[in-house]
Order: C-alpha cells, then sequence, then structure tokens
C-alpha cells in the first residue's frame, strides 16, 4: 500500500522559498534580456523589424509549451488515463502559464500599428493596395477582427488551462472524486474547441507573416510541434524538481519511459505532417504554394532547412528509439534540451525567412529575447508553483500511477 502523502509532499524544511528565489532569478534574468533586446533594435540596422518578428518566434515558441501542456491535461482527462496522474499537475501548471503569455501578446498587437516594422505586412494599406490576395483576404485580415480573435483564443486557452487547475488543486484539499468526473465530461468539448482555436492561432499569428501563401495543414503542423515541445519541457521539470527534492517517489522509471515513448511518437508525427505538407505543395506545383518553400531554398537558408530536418527528426529519431535512453533520465534530458531548441528553430524556420531571404539572420537580438521570453516565462510557472503540491495527493487514480509498470 503506497502512502500517498509520503510521495506527494512537499520538501521539508524550506517549503517553497526556493522556488520564489528561482522565480526572482528567472524575472530578473527576462527583463533583463528583454531590455537588451529593446536596446538592440532602437541602435542597429533594422533593428526595430528585427526585433518584432524575433519576438514572434519566441513567443511562438513560448506558448506551444503551454498548448503541448494544455493538450496533454485534457487528453488525459479523456482517456481516463491513470498512469499519469503524477505527472499531470507538472503540465497543468505549465498550461496554467497561459495569463502570463495573454499579456506577452501585447508587443505583437503593438506592431499591427507599426506595419513597416511589424510581422504582419497585411496590415500595411500600402502592401494590400499592390496584392489582390491580401484585398481577397481583407474581411479576415484585418486589425479589429485580428485583435477580437486574439483575445478570444487566449481568453479560452486561459478558461482551459484554469478549469483543469483549480480543480486538481480544489481535489488535494476536497478529495472529491466528482471533481474527476467533471474535468472527464469536459475535457471532449475542450479537446475540440482546443482544435479549432490552435489551429486559427496558428494561421492568424504565424501563417499570415505571409499572407499570400496558404496551407491547410499548417494548424496540424504547429501542434505537433507544440506537442513535442511540452512533452520535452514536462519531462525536463520533472527531472529539476527530483533534483531538488520534490515528488522523489512520485515519478517513477515508467513515468518517464512513457513519457519518453509520447515524445518520441510525436517527433516522428512532427516528421509526417512535415513531410506531407511539403510533398503535396511540391507535387502541385503552384506558384502561389510553392513560393513559401522557394525562399527556404535559397542559399541562405537551404543549409538551414537541411540542418533543422536532420536535429528536428532523423538524428532524435534515433537516439530516441532505445528503450534504454527513455529510461534513464540523464540520456532523456538531453534529448529533451535537444527538442526544444531544434523546436525553437523550428519557429524560427516558420517566421524569420519573411524577414530577409537574402542572409541567415540569426544574431544577438534572437537570443536576448529567447533568455528574455525564456526568464519571465519560467517565473511565471514558478510562481504558479508555489503553494500546491506538485502530484495530485487525493486524485482517485494515484495509486493506479503510483503501481504502473511498463510491460
Amino acid at each position: 500500500m503506497h502512502d500517498s502523502r509520503s510521495v506527494t509532499q512537499q520538501r521539508e524544511g524550506e517549503p517553497q522559498g526556493d522556488i520564489a528565489a528561482g522565480g526572482i532569478r528567472a524575472a530578473a534574468a527576462g527583463g533583463g534580456g528583454l531590455g537588451l533586446a529593446i536596446l538592440l533594435a532602437f541602435f542597429s540596422e533594422e533593428g526595430l523589424r528585427h526585433f518584432f518578428y524575433s519576438y514572434l518566434v519566441s513567443y511562438a515558441f513560448y506558448l506551444s509549451i503551454s498548448l503541448g501542456a494544455l493538450s496533454f491535461v485534457a487528453l488525459q482527462h479523456a482517456s481516463r488515463a491513470g498512469w499519469s496522474v503524477t505527472v499531470r499537475r507538472l503540465n497543468e501548471i505549465l498550461a496554467a502559464n497561459m495569463p502570463l503569455l495573454g499579456i506577452l501578446f501585447l508587443p505583437l498587437a503593438v506592431s499591427l500599428f507599426l506595419p513597416a516594422s511589424g510581422p504582419y505586412v497585411w496590415a500595411d494599406p500600402e502592401h494590400a493596395a499592390h496584392s489582390p490576395l491580401v484585398q481577397h483576404k481583407e474581411s479576415y485580415l484585418n486589425v479589429p477582427f485580428f485583435l477580437v480573435r486574439a483575445v478570444f483564443y487566449l481568453g479560452l486557452w486561459t478558461w482551459m488551462a484554469r478549469f483543469f487547475f483549480t480543480r486538481s488543486v480544489q481535489q488535494d484539499v476536497s478529495g472529491d472524486p466528482e471533481l474527476t468526473v467533471r474535468m472527464e465530461r469536459s475535457s471532449g468539448p475542450i479537446i475540440l474547441l482546443f482544435a479549432l482555436t490552435i489551429t486559427f492561432a496558428s494561421f492568424d499569428w504565424l501563417m499570415s507573416v505571409e499572407p499570400e501563401w496558404f496551407s491547410s495543414i499548417y494548424g496540424v503542423y504547429y501542434y505537433s510541434g507544440a506537442t513535442v515541445g511540452g512533452l520535452a519541457a514536462v519531462i525536463l521539470l520533472a527531472i529539476v524538481a527530483q533534483k531538488a527534492g520534490y515528488a522523489a517517489k512520485a515519478i517513477t522509471t515508467e513515468h518517464y519511459h512513457d513519457m519518453g515513448k509520447l515524445l518520441f511518437g510525436f517527433v516522428v508525427f512532427w516528421g509526417y505532417i512535415a513531410f506531407s505538407q511539403y510533398m503535396l505543395i511540391w507535387y502541385a506545383n503552384i506558384p502561389e504554394e510553392t513560393i513559401w518553400y522557394m525562399a527556404r531554398q535559397k542559399p541562405a537558408w537551404l543549409g538551414f532547412s537541411v540542418v533543422l530536418l536532420a536535429g528536428h527528426l532523423f538524428i532524435p529519431f534515433l537516439g530516441l528509439i532505445s528503450r534504454e535512453v527513455k529510461r534513464r533520465k540523464l540520456l532523456l534530458g538531453f534529448w529533451c534540451v535537444w527538442l526544444l531548441l531544434f523546436h525553437w528553430l523550428d519557429m524560427y524556420y516558420l517566421v524569420m525567412p519573411s524577414f530577409t531571404t537574402d542572409r541567415f539572420p540569426l544574431g544577438l537580438i534572437d537570443v536576448c529575447l529567447l533568455v528574455g521570453l525564456g526568464g519571465l516565462y519560467v517565473a511565471g510557472v514558478l510562481r504558479t508553483a508555489r503553494g500546491v503540491a506538485l502530484v495530485p495527493a487525493k486524485d482517485p487514480r494515484l495509486g493506479e500511477a503510483l503501481a504502473f509498470e511498463n510491460l
């Protein structure tokens, strides 16, 4: 018989002080990185334009981690999974960072009113006047409607994340199994709404950077990458939490093994979707579709495209295929860091060729924004984690999770 208290309690001694201190350090690093990026934007050639494009890259990256975690939570409830109970709270915490991501969207909203510097060229009346395709999409791609949709997406995702997180935390106190039943019953409609909103958000925020181009599979592409990012982030979070003395007995080798299998599966799924999009566009050979890939096959970007394909699919495929890798935290953690890096580079691949195809623009502004938004994101995660158990202490399926073993 497992003692649920012994496997879910926080460390004795300094209950949450180190989490608070870590949050302050992360916020300071985030503010410093963001501030330096702003300074560089005003004191370098095309700096402001580079800033907004690169901001979109890092914003889409960190948003995808929370969306991947939210998807994981909803799917676990929909399938009534027992094995994942001990790692579900970590996903709930990542997903609950959505209000911060709503605030961090504001610079992208501001960029709509600076169309000469922002990534959304369709917001520039002069550009629209010379593009019949953009004019055709004007009823959808206009600033007021774009902002209304953004508020809707972020508001809905925030509600979804808080719905699962607050009920899960309430259950830590009450032990009421009816809370689990409510979350399971709501998960089906939430998954449908999630699928629609992540698809249209990816159309709005990423695909519309090149408004003359379109792909009906783009939303699935972003979702597959988001799931890879979310799984990699939660595995690393679990490793760091256990190293700090939290949830030491609750998350076992068996849980890492299953999360590693999911990560491996979605790496392959990302590759499948990426190939499907490329193959269909290449086969049809329609100019308004192929133009997107032609830009990424120019000399400045071709090498990067090949590296991305190898680093996001072929190399981690070989690295994660072994059973032993998934059962060793050090090795699994290495591949999680690797995949998070290449997931960010994937976002870079989606956005930055629209900034320039004449050169590969990776520079200090990109690094500062990655660190800046990352610091703020980590600070938000640690703030949410304060005062809550990292494992659902009274979940009715906790015993099943603690006894879980892979065959």
